[in-house]
């Protein structure tokens, strides 16, 4: 009766454990991480990126040393000053804003850090997490097929590329990437300050609430792709609905005709 009882468990949702997702989860990040560096190196050649920042430093140096002031610090640091030392930094930042070369050089610097950033990751995300699971099938990254993690519906059928899609760009590139990269190098520039930080707050919050409420531990990304991680071993994984539906039938027969009237 135990084993009877047990059987058709396996045909739900057999959700992997927290410490394989985590290990897995690790393994992925470092490959990713290593991935999207090699490709920034290449875009970064490729665009003349180190020629644009060495020169924009160049600039910067020589306002610095004109002006006896160190342009590169934070508000606090800003407001330290006194007011002979704010006068001279207020000058050397307005003739560095008048000057269209400068201004020239240092939006392209912000450009191409944002295009290096964000085709880098694009990059890695489409060969890791979306080309290699194609492959590996089940929606295996390589960290899921060493720890037996694979990734299927909520119901248990077999995912589709697009679900894959879906997960990989929209959720893990776009959402858990993407936005707080953005918001940082923006807090880096100057160019927002409380409401990136609330925004990266909120968005980690989510994260973590969804993480720990969620019956299988849901990420943003499994939550938009309508995917799960399954233990390999134990999970069921059917074709479609109507092996699903069928197997269903199927199981519900034989336990009425296992039951006593």
């Amino acid at each position: 009766d135990e084993q009877r009882n047990s059987e058709p468990m396996m045909y739900d949702l057999q959700k992997a454990s927290i410490w394989k997702r985590a290990s897995a989860f690790l393994f992925d990040v470092i490959l990713l991480s290593v991935a999207a560096v090699g490709f920034a190196f290449i875009i970064s050649a490729v665009t003349g990126y180190d020629g644009y920042t060495k020169e924009l430093d160049g600039i910067y140096a020589a306002a610095e040393e004109k002006y006896g002031v160190k342009l590169n610090m934070t508000e606090d640091e800003y407001r330290a000053l006194d007011e002979a030392e704010r006068e001279s930094y207020d000058a050397a930042a307005k003739e560095l804003n008048e000057d269209k070369e400068a201004t020239r050089i240092y939006g392209t610097v912000v450009n191409l850090t944002v295009i290096i950033i964000s085709f880098g990751f694009l990059l890695s995300y489409m060969l890791l997490e979306f080309a290699v699971p194609l492959i590996i099938g089940n929606g295996q990254t390589l960290g899921k097929k060493i720890f037996g993690i694979c990734l299927v519906r909520t119901d248990c059928v077999r995912i589709t590329p697009v679900m894959l899609l879906i997960r990989t760009l929209l959720g893990k590139y776009t959402i858990e990437t993407m936005v707080p990269a953005l918001i940082i190098l923006m807090i880096f520039f100057g160019m927002t300050g409380i409401v990136g930080t609330a925004v990266l707050g909120l968005l980690l919050l989510t994260e973590i609430i969804l993480i720990a409420a969620t019956p299988a531990h849901t990420p943003i990304h499994d939550l938009l792709a309508g995917t799960a991680a399954a233990d390999m071993a134990s999970q069921k994984i059917f074709r479609d609905r109507d092996e699903l539906i069928d197997c269903r039938k199927k199981l519900a027969a034989e336990e009425a005709a296992k039951s006593e009237y």
